[in-house]
């Protein structure tokens, strides 16, 4: 079994990501005939044709997830390996000077949260980055992988070699997560959250990092793309693990609080008007060396005129992204961004931008649904708890 790459030079037009074409004009992941058997509902995504939800339905996969143990295919996902043009230098600092987030900082293994900015501060893309030796792994949103890996590879030509890798990438998310994936893959549970490490499985390499976009505990898996299915039903061969969609997906990120590129971060908004700030270190703040560098620090100083935040609706009813919000003497403040029924609250949530005069918690706002107003108030994320193993024992 072989791995193919494509070393990318900022002018290819493929990814070389995990996918074949369809009639319809769609890519198709590996795993796309293991998700029609399993009945999936297969729905337009990214230009793949992606499962939003299986026979569980959406609510059920959800609280699978967060009960038990539930398995994504997340193969539409960009992968890359930044290599510096001379072996005996350190990749990191070259690509930091793209990024607002401490790369150079980053231990051996360990995974950093970070956005690629423009120069005027907004937000091309979010990724995870995870130092391996002298080199970086990436994995970057399928939306944006093509003009995020062109980017890198301009940005960086001449110093470091962007390799974007055919592979799979599945998440085994939930509380029961580690003790499915030991079985088969044992270096899983010797790591903590935000570390990754390089695995043996059947003479081939994987890629495991403890990480997620679920809130809950759990992995991701990156391997050959000729044994994802092989694997993926391997896992859905135990009990706790059910196959989860991109529906769930979505409740699940939202209950945990967290951005959806396209939706609630994009090129017009920054990492401190998203509260992103967490995720860009003191130094490099102060060092104001990355792209859009003096508009977070104008922010910082001056407060951005609007804020992300967490929304709370009073009523039943959900508020979908595009929900117009408006303070309690009817002037619009901000627009919601992401929205619906948190089924582990049985409640409705949202997150969306207000002016940063309406962002404090507790403050009582409208939601206008419909035509009428629905009483909100202004709260913080996540939702629901983050599960995360922060340390081994």
């Amino acid at each position: 079994m072989t791995n193919s790459t494509i070393d990318f030079d900022g002018t290819n037009k493929g990814s070389g990501s995990s996918s074949v074409q369809s009639s319809k004009g769609y890519a198709r992941t590996p795993l796309y005939d293991m998700h029609l058997q399993l009945d999936a509902k297969m729905v337009p995504f990214a230009g793949y044709e992606m499962p939003v939800q299986y026979e569980l339905g959406v609510m059920g996969e959800h609280l699978h997830t967060r009960e038990k143990a539930g398995l994504f295919d997340v193969s539409h996902m960009g992968q890359a390996q930044l290599f510096p043009e001379d072996p005996d230098s350190d990749v990191a600092p070259v690509f930091e000077a793209l990024v607002p987030g401490g790369i150079i900082s980053l231990k051996e293994s360990g995974i950093r949260y970070t956005q690629l900015t423009n120069q005027d501060g907004g937000i091309l893309d979010d990724l995870m980055v995870t130092r391996f030796g002298n080199t970086l792994w990436l994995v970057v949103n399928a939306a944006c992988k093509n003009d995020d890996f062109a980017h890198i590879a301009r940005s960086l030509a001449g110093k470091a070699r962007l390799s974007v890798e055919n592979r799979s990438l599945l998440a085994l998310q939930g509380p029961l997560a580690e003790a499915v994936l030991k079985e088969h893959l044992p270096a899983a549970a010797d790591l903590a959250f935000m570390q990754a490490c390089h695995a043996d499985y059947q003479g081939e390499k994987v890629i495991i990092s403890r990480c997620g976009y679920t809130g809950e505990d759990g992995f991701e898996i990156s391997l050959p793309n000729d044994m994802a299915t092989n694997f993926a039903s391997l896992l859905l061969k135990n009990d706790a693990v059910a196959p989860i969609g991109l529906g769930a997906r979505d409740s699940l990120r939202l209950e945990a609080g967290l951005c959806l590129y396209g939706h609630d971060i994009d090129t017009g908004t920054t990492p401190v008007e998203a509260d992103l700030m967490w995720s860009v270190p003191r130094r490099r703040r102060e060092s104001l060396d990355f792209p859009g560098a003096h508009k977070v620090s104008q922010q910082l100083s001056q407060k951005p005129d609007r804020l992300r935040v967490g929304i709370q609706p009073e009523g039943r009813a959900p508020a979908r992204e595009g929900t117009e919000i408006h303070d309690m003497d009817n002037n619009p403040i901000g627009r919601i961004t992401s929205g619906g029924f948190a089924p582990s609250l049985q409640a409705p949530i949202a997150m969306g931008y207000v002016s940063a005069a309406h962002a404090a918690p507790g403050t009582q706002v409208q939601l206008i649904i419909r035509g009428k107003p629905m009483l909100a108030h202004i709260t913080g994320m996540p939702f629901v708890e983050h599960k995360y193993l922060r340390t081994k024992s």
